[in-house]
């Protein structure tokens, strides 16, 4: 049998981490670190993520604010407020929530969010600094998939690591973080031929395609850690991973539910990266 990866405790570890480190930061230079989370129009998966942000925040003694605009907002109404952020001491992140309304340039925006409150990890700077490997904000989901194999004393170094997935968000950066970790590491994507052929080599897997299920039994070696990125609905409306979790789960040493597993971890690591701003901005 294999043992769960818990992203729930790993992500309650982490913020007790953070909760000292906002105390000692607000006693030794008076900071408290700021986070700002920018919603444009009325998705409701992103309304929940917001407001889960703002109890989390709370939890760790971090200031929070939320700035709710409507669907019709124009570029330059959000540009205004990016700008306005970015000019604010009493904020340490920005985070614009996606997806954005059709008619506003998402990279446009995230590239006006300057990169030193830039706590997505997702400018071009960042992004740079990270391939680079003098990494200043770190994606949240690929960095809280480091903190849970660091936490379970999974060996990186010299691992054969699979990464299937390659959007900017998860699968790129969390390649890029084994690489540095020293591990060989192989991208794989909807054109990788012999897919399953790939997938069995990887001591360390991670499913980040947005397919139910589409990991199955025979893609995967015996023994290997299993990180599932993945949310989708099955046909009944369960959530779901990308990993057939159930036939999976006697064969692997190490594997992520879900719900559970990566998911905890997202909003973790964005208050990791906010209080790291607020150090950053009191010269710690």
């Amino acid at each position: 049998m294999s043992e769960l990866i818990d992203g729930k405790k790993v992500s309650e570890d982490t913020r007790e981490e953070i909760a000292k480190g906002v105390e000692e930061l607000k006693s030794s230079s008076g900071i408290t670190p700021g986070l700002a989370a920018v919603l444009v129009g009325d998705d409701p998966a992103s309304e929940i993520y917001v407001r889960n942000k703002r109890k989390a925040c709370e939890k760790v003694g971090i200031y929070s604010e939320e700035h709710k605009l409507p669907a019709e907002t124009t570029e330059e109404e959000l540009l205004a407020l990016v700008n306005k952020l970015n000019n604010d001491d009493k904020i340490h992140g920005i985070l614009v929530q996606l997806p954005l309304p059709d008619h506003i340039n998402e990279t446009n925006i995230l590239r006006n969010v300057t990169p030193l409150k830039d706590v997505d990890g997702f400018h071009p700077e960042n992004v740079g600094r990270l391939v680079e490997g003098n990494p200043r904000f770190i994606s949240c989901t690929p960095y809280g998939i480091i903190k849970m194999l660091d936490y379970y004393n999974i060996e990186i170094k010299g691992a054969e690591a699979v990464v299937v997935g390659r959007s900017n968000i998860v699968g790129k950066p969390v390649g890029m973080l084994l690489l540095h970790r020293h591990a060989t590491v192989t991208t794989c994507h909807s054109r990788t031929k012999d897919l399953g052929e790939v997938t069995r080599r990887a001591d360390i897997l991670v499913a980040a395609i947005g397919r139910a299920n589409f990991i199955t039994a025979d893609m995967v070696k015996d023994g290997a850690v299993v990180i599932d990125v993945g949310i989708n609905r099955n046909e009944e409306g369960k959530l779901t991973g990308d990993v057939d979790f159930a036939n999976l789960s006697d064969k692997v040493s190490y594997i992520t539910p879900v719900p559970g597993g990566v998911g905890p971890m997202t909003i973790t690591m964005l208050l990791w990266n906010t209080l790291e701003s607020a150090k950053l901005s009191a010269g710690k």
